[in-house]
């Protein structure tokens, strides 16, 4: 009798323990010899999109002509207003097992979602596969080759060397110009506008009369520069530097003299109202396209709303002031050398138990990269395809071509922001990725922010404030920890699900019951 109830205790305790190894990961998925087409698979997927209609009708459209190729495979597609939220969700649903099956996302959530044992499919192998993988001899649509995929583009969805991600979309950043307030001024517009040139304006552009009202519009609002990520600008202004950032390890390097120094630039033009961000004054384009701003810094991806023409806005039509909008790269500290950001979504795809369903979603995220769906998603906004098989279609060269002929499709803003990042991609660059990276680059836009925000304060900016912005920082991302690891911890997961909990709970009671057994036992065999 003892024999058998040590027995069950042990079958309990074991249990309770492959319960909990469960929940923490799963096998590394296996690439099936055969797609099984004889099993219907249901598949989810979460994009981005706030108020651009053709972008859903581009997803929308994919989705329909993967379907009718695969009718074995339905695609749900959930939207999210930004990448932001779908980071946050994908980060609950690891702990409780219920990622989507494909994402747009970006390579610094990536390096988080992989806290988590086997959660997000490395790619290399699928990458190579014969039958299915890129330009794949089974595939039931002509996808890119791995060589028709922009090198660069691809080399930014690798992690440690191995690939997490398809590129899906790429943007840079631009700087949208009133020309006409800049020659006003009685300055020209250069072909690379340099950060000194740019202030030196905006200064001269915050003269007023003597009722308060600004000189070069006629209006009591002003606010010659915006910029709209102020993480890109630190991060750029200190490439630019040649200033450390990070690197691969998760090493933190941002908290340097050239940091300081470029912040003390940000408190001079924030103090003199001619600089401002997103997160304090709001989209740069309204402020742009009602004459109230000069120099609106943006991604490419969102030149359809810039310009007294603007196809997308949020402000009023009557608004607008009319002007003539010049679109250059983002301001440089070395013409000679230029340095910008590459960013944009990419495609990653999420382990499931069923290799099959993790197949069939590789088969949808290829079919992203198509020449339709490519070119269609990149005459929406200034994203350009990250395939050269999609970009040297006479389709993709006319619609280059056409810039300005309608104030839609071919918005002249549009395409030429497009332009910036295809003819300058040799001068792009990434920020390393790792567990950590998105913190990292949160605090390189609050760092600008926080400055920003106690000048207007009248706060004195120092040594000591210096000091202790760096120190408050560092603590609120937790930037003091090791970066780069990969341990499962209930901070970079969220909390352990309920199911989790009660299988630890109970291992505890088996444990008590086996100790409470053994004291029992001891205790009757000593009477």
């Amino acid at each position: 009798m003892r024999r058998k109830i040590a027995a069950a205790l042990l079958c309990l305790c074991l249990t309770a323990l492959c319960g909990c190894h469960g929940s923490r990961g799963m096998g590394a998925f296996v690439i099936p010899e055969e797609f099984d087409e004889t099993k219907t698979y249901e598949l989810t997927f979460w994009a981005k999109n706030d108020t651009n209609k053709r972008q859903t009708a581009v997803y929308e459209q994919a989705i329909a002509d993967f379907e009718e190729l695969y009718p074995n495979i339905k695609v749900n597609m959930r939207l999210y207003t930004d990448y932001g939220r779908i980071y946050n969700d994908v980060i609950t649903n690891i702990s409780t097992g219920t990622t989507p099956d494909i994402c747009i996302t970006y390579p610094d959530h990536i390096a988080t979602y992989m806290t988590g044992t086997n959660v997000v499919v490395p790619l290399d192998e699928l990458f190579a596969d014969e039958k299915y993988g890129l330009g794949g001899s089974e595939l039931k649509y002509d996808g890119p080759r791995q060589d028709e995929i922009i090198p660069q583009f691809l080399d930014e969805c690798a992690i440690g060397g191995i690939h997490y991600a398809l590129p899906y979309m790429r943007s840079t950043e631009a700087l949208y110009i009133n020309r006409d307030y800049v020659e006003a001024l009685g300055y020209e517009v250069p072909d690379v506008v340099t950060w000194d040139f740019m202030f030196e304006v905006a200064e001269a552009a915050m003269a007023k009369d003597a009722d308060g009202v600004f000189l070069i519009n006629g209006q009591k609002i002003m606010i010659p520069v915006i910029y709209k990520s102020t993480d890109n600008m630190m991060i750029q202004m200190l490439r630019q530097k040649n200033a450390g950032y990070s690197d691969a390890d998760g090493n933190i390097a941002i908290f340097n003299d050239t940091t300081r120094e470029l912040l003390e630039t940000v408190a001079v033009h924030a103090k003199s109202g001619a600089f401002s961000t997103f997160k304090i004054s709001s989209y740069p384009a309204n402020f742009l396209n009602a004459g109230q701003c000069i120099f609106a810094i943006d991604s490419t991806a969102g030149a359809t709303w810039m310009g007294s023409k603007a196809p997308l806005a949020d402000i009023p039509a009557d608004q607008f002031v009319d002007f003539e909008t010049a679109v250059r790269m983002v301001p440089q500290f070395d013409p000679e050398h230029p340095q910008m950001i590459s960013q944009g979504p990419s495609v990653c795809i999420f382990n499931k138990p069923d290799s099959q369903r993790v197949l069939a979603a590789w088969l949808f995220a290829q079919y992203l990269l198509t020449n339709d769906v490519q070119i269609g998603y990149a005459e929406t906004e200034g994203y350009v395809p990250v395939t050269s098989k999609a970009r040297n279609t006479d389709t993709y060269q006319a619609y280059l071509e056409e810039a300005g002929t309608d104030g839609n499709l071919h918005y002249d803003i549009k395409i030429q922001a497009s332009r910036i990042l295809l003819d300058n991609v040799q001068y792009t660059f990434t920020t390393p990725v790792f567990n950590g990276s998105a913190s990292l680059r949160d605090a390189a836009g609050q760092l600008i922010e926080k400055v920003t925000k106690s000048v207007r304060r009248k706060e004195t900016i120092d040594d000591a404030y210096m000091e202790k912005l760096f120190a408050d920082v560092t603590a609120l991302y937790r930037l003091d920890q090791k970066q780069g690891g990969a341990a499962y911890t209930e901070d970079s997961l969220g909390p352990l699900p309920a199911a989790s909990k009660a299988l630890l709970a109970g291992l505890c009671g088996v444990w008590v019951l086996i100790l409470g057994y053994l004291a029992w036992d001891y205790r009757r065999r000593s009477s």
